[in-house]
């Protein structure tokens, strides 16, 4: 398969619905156990897959070709580590929906459209994106404030990402290296130690970083870039370099500040708890 852009679970009611966008054929691949957890009202998760498991079973008894179309993909479970598991496009999805009796086949299907469509239009329109991240927040009850940091610091985000990519360092482990040491420099954190001090399992950790957490990230980020830049950094290695000191730079930047306030930057805040929105954006 073509290269996939991971994105956090989708809702459906109180269900998340794991999924995979592939950029080249510009569709959706969701998890179809997690489609079957929704379609039998099962919310435990071995009971869904034990159905799916005996429905294959079925189909391919029956010679049809729905299970030879699921691919299979690694996506996150609770436990934080992924695990391959079977997803399908929206074709194959509603035809699986089929052979599943239940009163939110006609509901399912119609949710599972608006995300496709949803998903063409953010690529020929970009600007729709942003507009529903901004919106999702709003309704989580983040602050404009906030909101204003997290966007600024996504667009550093994709800059570095950028630059990356253009000078020979993988999508996948090597970004998420490069990543972890960044954020471990200026913060003395590792990302996984982060979500963990926030109490947080697959939720994205800046989604629940206050404005101090996000404007350092943005600066040992920016600064990467910009140490990179000057160096002419190229492949894995020589950004590891980069990286080790953009996030340095950030860190004594940190420890100033925690010095003059006494307060500390990092912190195990999130929005996790409905009673404590806003609580972040002091």
């Amino acid at each position: 398969m073509a290269e996939k852009i991971t994105r956090a679970p989708q809702l459906f009611e109180d269900f998340k619905i794991r999924r995979h966008f592939d950029k080249e054929q510009e569709k959706w691949f969701f998890s179809v156990i997690d489609i079957v957890a929704v379609l039998t009202e099962q919310h435990n998760y071995k009971k869904a897959k034990s159905y799916w498991s005996t429905l294959k079973e079925r189909l391919n008894k029956e010679n049809s070709q729905l299970v030879t179309n699921c691919d299979q993909l690694k996506l996150p479970a609770a436990d934080g580590k992924k695990y391959l598991t079977d997803v399908a496009d929206t074709q194959t999805l509603f035809r699986i929906i089929q052979s599943v009796p239940s009163k939110k086949a006609e509901p399912i299907k119609l949710w599972l459209a608006k995300v496709g469509n949803e998903r063409i239009q953010e690529i020929t329109d970009p600007e729709q994106s942003l507009n529903r991240a901004r919106e999702n927040w709003q309704k989580a009850g983040r602050s404009k404030k906030w909101i204003e940091k997290r966007m600024s610091g996504q667009e550093t985000r994709n800059k570095l990402t950028d630059y990356w990519q253009e000078n020979e360092v993988k999508t996948g482990l090597e970004f998420a290296t490069l990543t972890n040491i960044i954020h471990s420099e200026w913060s003395d954190l590792s990302v996984k130690e982060h979500k963990a001090l926030k109490n947080l399992d697959t939720q994205n950790l800046r989604d629940h970083m206050s404005e101090a957490e996000l404007l350092f990230t943005a600066l040992a980020e920016l600064s990467t870039r910009q140490i990179a830049q000057s160096d002419g950094a190229i492949g894995f290695n020589e950004n590891k370099e980069s990286a080790k000191k953009g996030g340095s730079i950030a860190k004594n930047a940190r420890k100033e500040l925690e010095q003059k306030t006494t307060k500390k930057i990092v912190n195990d805040n999130n929005f996790l708890n409905p009673n404590s929105l806003g609580k972040n954006d002091e």
